[in-house]
């Protein structure tokens, strides 16, 4: 062949190999590791646990438990943080205090740097995830289980409750989605889509169509907050107020 037609054919598939985006993200597993070992000597409610994916890679859970057989909630995080984060320290442990036992779970990371719409690969993994954090409580004997998950977590938890094979938790409460539902129509499970008023602005920009969307989901409401930013900063009382009183409804 042709010097020519192989220089050719070299520059055409460095080219195409540059302008791909990266297809297949993986979590960075070594952050959160630095994590896991930053944050659990510290926590304050609750207990560390490693909970196992199919893969059998672990990952780290933060459980308060409640009464036996009560209702239990999941609680996600959002881009790039940790499962006693701030706002989701808030929840984890004001919902534990009023009788919810908490399993606060680590989702998948990417690098520092990475943006939400880089996240998408990494789905799949949280959906595991969730799944294990649901396994994990019916074990313990919580009969009701939900999931409460921010922004970029809520877009996971959309993730597993489109994908899941039958009907995966009780009850789904969304904080700041930062995209519009998908699958709405196959949701079997109520879903307060709750967001603040000086939220960002895509996540008040959609709030219609979201809540059009959740008109299928029998028993769906949605709330926004007076003055709340997307991290409910000031307001985390308030939020969980909210949260509880649709939880109360629900599980109990």
């Amino acid at each position: 062949m042709p010097l020519r037609v192989l220089r050719g054919s070299f520059f055409l598939v460095v080219a195409l190999a540059l302008a791909a985006p990266p297809a297949f993200a993986q979590a960075d597993y070594a952050r959160e590791k630095r994590w896991a070992d930053e944050i659990t000597p510290a926590i304050l409610v609750g207990d560390a646990v490693q909970l196992e994916l199919p893969s059998r890679r672990k990952f780290l859970g933060i459980y308060a438990p409640a009464r036996a057989g009560g209702p239990a909630v999941i609680v996600v995080h959002g881009l790039g943080v940790h499962p006693d984060w701030n706002l989701i320290n808030a929840l984890r442990s004001q919902l534990a205090d009023q009788g919810y036992a908490t399993l606060s779970i680590q989702m998948p990371v990417l690098g520092a740097d990475a943006k939400a719409e880089q996240y998408s690969p990494v789905f799949p993994e949280a959906a595991e995830r969730i799944a294990a954090a649901a396994r994990f409580l019916r074990a313990k004997g919580h009969g009701k289980v939900a999931v409460v998950s921010h922004s970029l977590g809520a877009r996971m938890a959309n993730y597993y409750v489109e994908h899941a094979t039958q009907p995966p938790l009780d009850a789904w409460v969304s904080v700041g989605i930062t995209a519009l539902y998908t699958g709405a129509e196959r949701f079997r499970l109520p879903v307060l889509d709750i967001y603040g008023e000086r939220d960002f602005a895509a996540v008040r920009d959609n709030a219609p169509v979201r809540a059009e969307s959740l008109r299928r989901a029998r028993g769906s409401a949605q709330i926004e907050v007076p003055d709340a930013d997307h991290f409910f900063s000031g307001h985390e009382t308030e939020l969980v107020r909210h949260v509880k009183r649709f939880l109360d409804q629900k599980l109990r």
